[in-house]
């Protein structure tokens, strides 16, 4: 009887043991998963991608100002193409900041900072565009009309202040219509390549951008850049810069 009770109680720990370790398993196997899908969620919401913006008008709305053969074009294949470089180099970026591999995070920022400058231009500048049914070319009305009388003279000064330094601009870039939050004025500035308004200073507001790379104005105005300038303000959505005034100078 005594053996046979010795022998039951050892049964009894040792079936108490593999319970237990079946139980320390479970349990790290589940933290194991839980880890492992908070690492996943973690990278998934980190990794954004981007996507091409709808146009809020046809392509061929924009005539006799913008042809539609430029407007899809410039909209499908250099937006587009932008974006696609950009989610590349994020992706890059994100893989080679997981591996700690700092000397690729720094190659990867000239690509980065050009095609998101791309993506981010000509985001703004589909919406400083509209057809003239729409309103396209209608001088801008209230504080932004009053605040262009007051830093530039009049609306017709600021037009030939931006056509010239557009025209002048060497090379591919922007010439924008800006405001200054810190000087609480409004600028006009250009760019160089794909460089967005905020990389002349953080305090920059972008209200209005031109694009003159020769994709924006070649199969139409060939290499006559001033005369793609000269007929791009017929186009121009001045609502849209007003409301970007409007809530950025509140």
């Amino acid at each position: 009887m005594y053996k046979t009770h010795i022998s039951g109680c050892t049964l009894e720990k040792k079936n108490l043991l593999r319970l237990q370790m079946a139980l320390r398993s479970l349990a790290t196997r589940k933290t194991l998963t839980l880890a492992l899908n908070s690492t996943r969620l973690a990278q998934s919401r980190a990794l954004q991608t981007f996507s091409l913006p709808d146009l809020p008008y046809d392509y061929g709305a924009l005539e006799p100002a913008i042809s539609g053969e430029i407007m899809q074009l410039h909209h499908q294949k250099h937006h587009q193409t932008y974006i696609t470089n950009y989610n590349k180099a994020l992706e890059q970026l994100h893989d080679a900041i997981q591996k700690g591999d700092s000397s690729t995070v720094v190659k990867l920022q000239s690509a980065i900072k050009f095609n998101g400058g791309g993506h981010i231009n000509h985001s703004i500048f589909w919406k400083n565009l509209a057809p003239i049914r729409e309103g396209g070319g209608e001088p801008p009305h209230g504080s932004l009309g009053w605040a262009i009388d007051t830093n530039f003279g009049s609306l017709e000064s600021l037009i030939q202040k931006m056509n010239a330094e557009g025209a002048a601009l060497q090379g591919s870039g922007w010439v924008w219509l800006g405001l200054d939050k810190e000087l609480k004025k409004l600028v006009v500035e250009t760019t160089a390549n794909q460089d967005p308004l905020v990389t002349n200073g953080p305090n920059l507001v972008p209200l209005l951008g031109i694009d003159v790379w020769e994709h924006a104005y070649y199969l139409q105005y060939k290499n006559v850049r001033p005369d793609y300038l000269k007929n791009v303000w017929k186009v121009i959505n001045w609502k849209y810069a007003s409301e970007v005034y409007e809530k950025e100078s509140a």
